[in-house]
């Protein structure tokens, strides 16, 4: 099984930062927040504290207000931390201004966390590709910040991680000539993603989707015995994984993707269309989401509309709630009375797999009637005679 190559080094301490606005309910910030702690302990570091300022309104000078830069600045002289993290992104005038205020301290926003994640837990070329478009494309309107600062003075770490020091000096017009390379390559790599999808038509396909961590890998080698990777920690996998599953006689392809996650950048989004696109092409889509965590409304209102646009809303769906095992009986009744329809499973401890394949025959009992019948009405149009 191959690991996400990652360097080993000393853990970066750093503090968390988030705000509330009047349109953010309180308990929404703090679950933000905590996500942003996991993603921060992705990434390789330690979480020293954290922050959350409820404001009317962002500072466009630093953000958060300059009461709470002076208090998060003793913070760190504290509990010797040297990077923040703002849980809302950040202008490079914002970046500038706090790094004048806190010198000598990293600052990163979500946005540059996630791209540090991927950059890391990149393995294919195709993922690379993606990762360093979506690099490059957050780099453009930040390119008045003293990007050297990166290499130089925080001796690499937690968002550093990037196309490497030259591409960063570039000028906007080599960076948007990178990215254009880049996007053809890319398109390359999406016409025999296409080319492969259509050689796939005779067999039945199914596209996992799901929040981060929902539990995709565990599943796709629960069900196919496949040795995907799979570790407690956000974005784990990144590249599309497809396998196959062997039911009855029949083959049926698995094709797992990446995770979402709430304040996904739309140019990420865009940029890993491709890896996405597997679910595009597939005859049913498995939807999967953690059962236990405790706003899994959120992660299913967030992956719906990730996969808006996508993904056409006439494929057949199978929605399962995983990690039962470790939900309270409360919850298991509540999904059960809201979401009747959804299968509850637990991939780790092998429960409700029986009724979930059962599920699959079914979906591929009525793919094959819907190509019959398909296929009949096209051969009925191709020998109908021609009008006088």
């Amino acid at each position: 099984m191959k690991e996400p190559a990652e360097h080993k080094q000393e853990k970066e301490k750093c503090i968390l930062v988030g705000i509330a606005t009047p349109k953010v309910r309180p308990w929404l910030a703090q679950e933000q927040l905590a996500e942003l702690g996991r993603l921060a302990e992705t990434a390789g570091a330690v979480v020293s504290a954290s922050y959350l300022q409820r404001v009317q309104n962002f500072s466009p000078a630093t953000l958060i207000g300059e009461g709470k830069v002076e208090e998060i600045k003793h913070a760190l002289a504290q509990l010797d931390a040297k990077m923040v993290v703002f849980d809302d992104d950040l202008s490079g005038s914002q970046v500038r201004n706090l790094e004048q205020r806190l010198p000598g301290i990293k600052v990163l926003d979500r946005t540059g966390l996630i791209l540090d994640i991927f950059a890391k837990h990149a393995i294919t070329a195709e993922s690379r590709l993606m990762v360093e478009v979506a690099q490059l494309q957050y780099m453009m309107p930040r390119l008045t910040r003293a990007w050297t600062h990166l290499c130089r003075q925080h001796n690499g770490g937690i968002g550093t991680k990037g196309p490497g020091e030259t591409q960063l000096e570039t000028d906007r017009r080599m960076i948007r000539k990178r990215i254009q390379e880049l996007k053809k390559k890319l398109a390359k790599i999406e016409d025999a993603r296409e080319s492969q999808a259509e050689k796939r038509n005779d067999i039945f396909q199914v596209g996992i989707v799901g929040y981060t961590n929902a539990g995709k890998s565990t599943l796709t080698n629960r069900l196919t015995g496949a040795d995907v990777y799979v570790e407690d920690k956000l974005f784990a996998t990144l590249d599309s994984t497809t396998r196959k599953l062997f039911l009855d006689g029949e083959n049926i392809i698995l094709s797992d993707t990446v995770g979402f996650i709430r304040k996904l950048p739309h140019n990420l989004i865009e940029t890993f269309k491709s890896t996405l696109g597997v679910a595009a092409h597939a005859d049913c889509i498995l939807e999967v989401v953690d059962g236990a965590a405790p706003d899994y409304r959120e992660h299913l209102e967030v992956t719906h509309r990730t996969l808006e646009g996508i993904i056409d809303e006439k494929t057949p769906r199978i929605r399962v709630f995983n990690k039962v095992e470790i939900a309270d009986e409360a919850r298991r009744t509540e999904l059960l009375q809201n979401y009747p329809e959804a299968i509850q499973i637990s991939a780790k401890e092998n429960i409700g797999m029986e009724r979930l394949r059962k599920e699959f025959k079914d979906q591929l009992e009525r793919w094959k009637e819907r190509r019959t019948a398909r296929e009949a009405e096209e051969k009925e149009r191709a020998e109908a005679a021609w009008p006088d």
